[in-house]
Formats: structure tokens, C-alpha cells, sequence
């Protein structure tokens, strides 16, 4: 099954990778970068990286395993990369890295890194299936079979979460 960019369902087919300069306007007092800018260019990349898979539109439903690692600070680059490294019947994982670039050397290090889970919707809204994900090398393998875990982790939080909610009512 091919794709709008003639590529078949496969990891390559699906990655994304943005820049951002951080400005003023994207930090705080100390000068470094908002979480919740990171945030937001997060989700936007992932949200590409899972619509190409899905081949349409797609809605966040999670974002676990946010970490940050380190600051980053005013000046300095944003490179978000995303790639779809799981895909289910309607719902998809999306792994991001994030790194921080400095300007004049060209150095980066990673700042965050985070999984995504996306479900594809189709014109009512409703989850509609995605392509099976097509892993070429290692480590899409690899990374596959790690996110298996990570979504009947998810499955099993929102499951105890819903009995939870349930017992306060």
C-alpha cells in the first residue's frame, strides 16, 4: 500500500523533522525554553509523523514518558524529530526526540523525548483503522516490539484509571 508520497506504510515513510529558534517570547525568567512550547511543538510534529501513516486525520490521545533532560535556553535551535514506531488497529505510537542546537558551534544534545499515542478519525469523528506499519532495519524492529509493550502498559493504566473514576462515582 502506497502512500501520497509514493512510499509504502513504512517508519521512513512517516518521519517529520522540524527546527525552532527559541525567542524571548518562547521562555521563561531565566531564559529558557516554556515546557509547554515544547510541548506543543511536540504534539504538532507527531501529529504529522501520525497523519502520514493514518493518511488523515488523527487525534492525540496520550503523551506519556515526557522527560526533560535539560534546559534549553533563548538563541539556541529546536530540532523535534518524530516517527511513527507503532501502529494498532486505529491508534498509533509516535516517538519524538528533541534536541537542542547550539547556534555557533552546531552541537546538539538531546533536551526530551517523548511517546505519543495518536488514533486515527474518520469524517464523524469516529477511530478508523491504519495501515499496518511496514519495519525495515534493527531498530525499527526493536522499537516496535518496545512499544508493543508500552501500549498493554497503556492499556492496562487506562483500564485501572476508568475502575478508579468508576468507584468515585
Amino acid at each position: 500500500m502506497k502512500n501520497r508520497t509514493g512510499n509504502r506504510h513504512t517508519v521512513a515513510a512517516t518521519r517529520v523533522e522540524t527546527a525552532q529558534a527559541v525567542l524571548p517570547a518562547h521562555t521563561n525568567g531565566m531564559g529558557t525554553l516554556f515546557g509547554g512550547v515544547v510541548m506543543q511543538w511536540i504534539d504538532v510534529a507527531a501529529a504529522i509523523a501520525a497523519a502520514r501513516h493514518a493518511r488523515g486525520t488523527v487525534a492525540t490521545a496520550s503523551m506519556d514518558r515526557l522527560h526533560f533532560l535539560r534546559p534549553v535556553r533563548v538563541e539556541e535551535f529546536v530540532i523535534v524529530k518524530a516517527e511513527v514506531s507503532f501502529a494498532a488497529h486505529t491508534s498509533m505510537e509516535v516517538e519524538v526526540e528533541v534536541l537542542a542546537e547550539n547556534p555557533w558551534t552546531g552541537e546538539r544534545s538531546q533536551a526530551t523525548h517523548a511517546f505519543l499515542t495518536f488514533v486515527s478519525l474518520d469524517e464523524q469523528g469516529r477511530p478508523r483503522a491504519v495501515p499496518r506499519l511496514i519495519t525495515e532495519t534493527a531498530a525499527e524492529k526493536r522499537r516496535f516490539k518496545q512499544a508493543a509493550k508500552r501500549r498493554a502498559a497503556r492499556l492496562r493504566e487506562k483500564s485501572e484509571l476508568g475502575k478508579a473514576v468508576a468507584h468515585r462515582k
